[in-house]
């Protein structure tokens, strides 16, 4: 079928240009009042569109594939999480999944940065002081916080994010640690001075921070939980930009509570847009609304991605990015 009598359907607002495009290329419908689809309708849109873009908040399990039209075939995700999709199912119903890695690398890592900066210096502590008028002048025992510089930084999952996080804390003169599936190359570890750890275990209970950038998968499902947060230092804090299930929320909450751990920041949650209640209004945890990978350019990007894996699908090649479960 020719591209532009595909139609598209996108389940929310994209940037502008990217919108632009696609409806200059298919028969795009577009989300314009970008309210999320819900369950009925999702599945409606997929028992129409030859093409689903869908978003990382939108769950299509095993029951909505199963009412799929036959003309549906590609579900071209905005985002590079596929977690939210039944890969597996869709593979088995014929529907080709894409995603778009790679673009958001720099953006995210800047924010886990951003993180690791702020929290053990209380800078947003230190701001809210200011926005409530609290501040009395300077004095040597006031907002101290703790130095990077030299400090054990352990990353969970390696990939491109892990690295880009490794980095930028390593121009901070921090020491850098990680736990993968496996190593990374030598090549790669050298760069970084990078230190492998095949035990989680033994890595956490050495770390002054820890930074999560695994993506979610069942072998990750509250990998972060009671029985690890307990084998953390009490000074140390952790980081999450990767997925919120990877974190067990409310036993980091009673972590912290309990005086187990000395703070953490958090740009993803385990039931969002929910928090747990018990993380709100703590002064030594930072909360951001998922904003990792908020810029213009990479949300662009994105949609490029995204608009490439439509237009070479619809040329009867393979997309660049199409997914494929390690199941199979």
């Amino acid at each position: 079928m020719p591209a532009s009598k595909l139609k598209v359907v996108v389940t929310r607002k994209l940037p502008a240009p990217v919108e632009l495009r696609m409806k200059e290329l298919f028969d795009a419908r577009l989300n314009e009042a970008d309210i999320p689809l819900t369950q009925e309708q999702l599945a409606e849109a997929m028992q129409t569109a030859d093409v689903l873009v869908p978003t990382v908040t939108d769950r299509i399990d095993g029951r909505l594939m199963a009412r799929a039209g036959q003309q549906l075939r590609l579900i071209a995700q905005f985002g590079a999480g596929v977690d939210n999709i039944d890969v597996a199912s869709a593979i088995q119903r014929g529907i080709t999944v894409t995603n778009t890695p790679g673009v958001l690398t720099d953006d995210t890592a800047d924010v886990a940065m951003a993180l690791i900066l702020a929290v053990p210096r209380r800078l947003h502590e230190g701001a809210q002081i200011m926005d409530g008028g609290g501040f009395d002048g300077w004095t040597p025992t006031w907002m101290l916080g703790r130095r990077l510089s030299g400090k054990r930084l352990g990353i969970i999952g390696m990939g491109r994010i892990g690295q880009a996080v490794a980095r930028r804390a390593k121009a901070f003169g921090m020491q850098i640690h990680y736990h993968n599936r496996k190593p990374v190359g030598p090549r790669i570890e050298e760069a970084l001075e990078a230190t492998y750890w095949d035990s989680l275990d033994q890595m956490l209970a050495r770390m002054d921070i820890v930074s999560v950038n695994c993506p979610h998968t069942p072998a990750t499902f509250h990998l972060i939980n009671t029985r690890r947060l307990a084998l953390m230092k009490p000074e140390a804090y952790i980081i999450n930009t990767a997925r919120g299930e990877v974190i067990d929320e409310a036993a980091l909450a009673r972590a912290i509570r309990g005086g187990q751990l000395a703070g953490a920041g958090l740009d993803v949650f385990e039931r969002e847009p929910s928090v747990n209640p018990d993380l709100i209004g703590l002064p030594n945890v930072l909360l951001l609304p998922h904003m990792g990978s908020a810029t213009i350019e990479g949300r662009t990007e994105m949609g490029e991605k995204v608009i490439i894996n439509i237009k070479t699908f619809a040329d009867g090649h393979r997309p660049p990015d199409r997914v494929i479960p390690a199941i199979l």
